[in-house]
């Protein structure tokens, strides 16, 4: 039997409804995925036991050696004792009278016997220094000074002499020479001056300029009353220093 064809029925005539109806239901699907809720999440936590650390006294025994004590020290050692023998020897001392026999004849001891005289004058040295001498020289217008007052009286003299005669070399001046110039002297038993030395000190030129005004200026000194030694005259050396500075 041959089929045919309807051509009433047309299978492409309701395609488009069931498409329309296919994408509401796709879309509905959708819709109630998207929107569903899903339940909140529940933590469970569980709860510990805690065990009581302390151990019951029933229960658990616990036992430890017996305790082993230290042996006793021993005793100190007896003390000795020395025993010292309680003999006491004496020495015979021959005792010495201080009494005076009468019939013993008194001997007389001299001075010269025990010591020596006192020296004369000889042993003095017809010249000393000034720092050991016991009477300086005096210095004119010293005179009535007390003794010892005189060192003063003497260094304020000198130094009044040495700024009265004091002039600088010319030459030495327009050189720019200065320095000190030290100077030693002696007066002498009739209270001279003497034997003047003179010897410049940091001078770089007219050192013999500076050493020759030096001396002439204590050869202007005037005469002394003489040192004593134990009340003889005698020289007495002496030295200072004269600073040359220019201003």
């Amino acid at each position: 039997m041959e089929l045919k064809k309807n051509p009433n029925v047309d299978p492409k005539r309701n395609s488009t409804l069931f498409f329309q109806v296919g994408l509401a239901a796709v879309l509905l699907l959708t819709f109630i995925g998207i929107e569903l809720k899903s339940a909140d999440p529940v933590i469970e936590t569980e709860k510990l036991n805690l065990v009581d650390n302390f151990v019951d006294d029933e229960e658990t025994i616990i036992t430890l050696p017996p305790v082993q004590r230290l042996p006793p020290p021993p005793p100190p050692a007896p003390e000795v004792i020395q025993v010292v023998d309680d003999k006491i020897i004496l020495e015979d001392k021959k005792i010495e009278t201080t009494e005076v026999d009468e019939k013993k004849p008194v001997v007389v001891v001299k001075a010269s016997e025990v010591g020596e005289a006192g020296g004369d004058f000889d042993d003095i040295p017809d010249e000393l220094p000034f720092a050991v001498i016991e009477d300086i020289p005096v210095f004119p217008g010293c005179e009535g000074v007390a003794k010892n007052k005189r060192m003063d009286c003497f260094n304020e003299k000198m130094a009044a002499h040495i700024n009265k005669h004091f002039s600088f070399p010319q030459r030495a001046q327009e050189n720019g020479s200065q320095g000190v110039v030290s100077v030693q002297f002696v007066i002498d038993k009739q209270g001279n001056v003497t034997d003047i030395l003179t010897r410049g000190r940091g001078i770089k030129s007219d050192a013999n300029l500076l050493e020759a005004e030096a001396k002439r200026i204590i050869s202007k000194l005037p005469k002394f009353t003489p040192g004593k030694q134990r009340g003889k005259a005698v020289g007495v050396k002496y030295g200072l220093p004269i600073n040359f500075k220019l201003q």
